[in-house]
């Protein structure tokens, strides 16, 4: 892990070396983008990795004053790359500075151990997201009217927020590529991580290459405080097993964001882009509004939430299957004891190791029978 002290240092560029000081790495390479802006000769190439680029500058009808907006290109490879390397410094902070404490206090078993570090980072990645995914949606009016979703489109301007919003996305899903590598994620755990992340990846990159990031940005902010709960939750448990309640909550909003994805899917894909004005392909004017395309999206995001919808139902089996089991383990210990059995003669008539004899004539009487 990064930043954190090591009596015995592994040799160099080593996988241990690698995994313990990555953070230390990536921080470095960060550090010599950014002596970039000091040089004029490296300065533009460093200004492509840290600022937002594509910018344009137009005078709307309804104001006076100028509108900085963005677009996107072949560039934002670097500032996403550049912010990669930022949310790898981010984990390592979190993860040393909090989770790890938090940890030495739980005494977590291995298995508890992994979980509770992945939901720790997410729960923190959720909840900044949340925040600023809901201010977004505060200061442009996107919640307000449905047809926004559609009207107008290809929507191939953004304003400095919702650009730098799914910039910090992607990078962030990116970076938990490598961080299997460099947390030591078990094998056992790898797969299902990586199915998250990909779809994650795929989803948030669809919706900003084809212009959709307005249907994005409105889908991502539910499904982020649902999954927000869930992990907060299970942090909850980890700590105090007794404190499930947060998993009921997280179980009747997770059935809504499913339902509510589903439905401004199908209103935008199946009604509202068809009947805009803007129909066709063109790779220049940033319109993707084909049929094909649209029943691409439309089927991609039917299939995740099925997939989900799926897995949620298997975790629910589960647990219900792990309370019946426990109610049923209860029952037996409380059950009534069973009767007493009578209690045996001991072997050879000992008791306590003193040999009893069922004769009961006198020893006088015996020795006489004796001689």
């Amino acid at each position: 892990m990064g930043f954190r002290k090591k009596n015995k240092s592994p040799p160099v560029l080593s996988h241990e070396f690698v995994i313990q000081n990555h953070a230390d790495m990536v921080s470095c390479v960060a550090m010599v983008i950014l002596l970039g802006l000091m040089f004029e000769v490296t300065a533009k190439f460093a200004i492509m990795f840290i600022t937002v680029q594509y910018n344009i500058t137009q005078v709307p009808e309804e104001k006076s004053e100028p509108v900085n907006l963005y677009q996107y290109g072949p560039k934002d490879v670097a500032t996403v790359f550049f912010y990669l390397l930022i949310a790898v410094i981010l984990h390592a902070l979190i993860q040393e500075y909090i989770l790890d404490k938090m940890n030495r206090r739980l005494h977590l078993s291995k298995t508890k151990h992994s979980k509770f570090n992945e939901s720790g980072q997410l729960a923190a990645f959720y909840l900044f997201s949340f925040i600023w995914g809901c201010s977004i949606l505060t200061s442009e009016d996107f919640a307000t009217n449905p047809t926004f979703l559609w009207e107008g489109y290809p929507h191939t301007h953004m304003v400095f927020q919702v650009k730098f919003f799914y910039i910090c996305q992607i990078a962030y899903w990116l970076h938990a590529l490598p961080e299997l590598y460099f947390q030591k994620v078990r094998k056992e755990d790898i797969p299902r991580q990586l199915y998250y992340i990909c779809l994650y990846i795929v989803h948030i990159t669809g919706a900003y290459v084809l212009n959709l990031h307005r249907l994005g940005l409105v889908l991502l902010v539910p499904h982020y405080l649902v999954e927000l709960l869930f992990h907060a939750s299970r942090l909850f448990y980890f700590s105090d097993e007794n404190k499930q309640k947060g998993f009921t909550l997280w179980a009747l909003l997770f059935v809504i964001a499913r339902l509510l994805t589903l439905t401004l899917s199908v209103l935008t894909f199946g009604f509202g882009l068809p009947r805009t004005e803007n129909q066709g392909f063109s790779l220049a004017e940033g319109n993707f509004n084909v049929l094909t395309i649209r029943m691409t999206c439309l089927a991609a995001i039917c299939l995740t939430q099925a997939w989900m919808m799926w897995k949620f139902i298997n975790f629910q089996l589960k647990k219900w299957r792990e309370h019946s089991q426990n109610q049923a383990s209860k029952k037996k210990m409380v059950s009534p004891k069973s009767k007493p059995h009578k209690k045996e003669p001991t072997r050879g008539g000992a008791a306590n190791g003193v040999v009893k004899s069922e004769d009961k004539t006198s020893p006088r009487a015996r020795k006489s029978k004796a001689s």
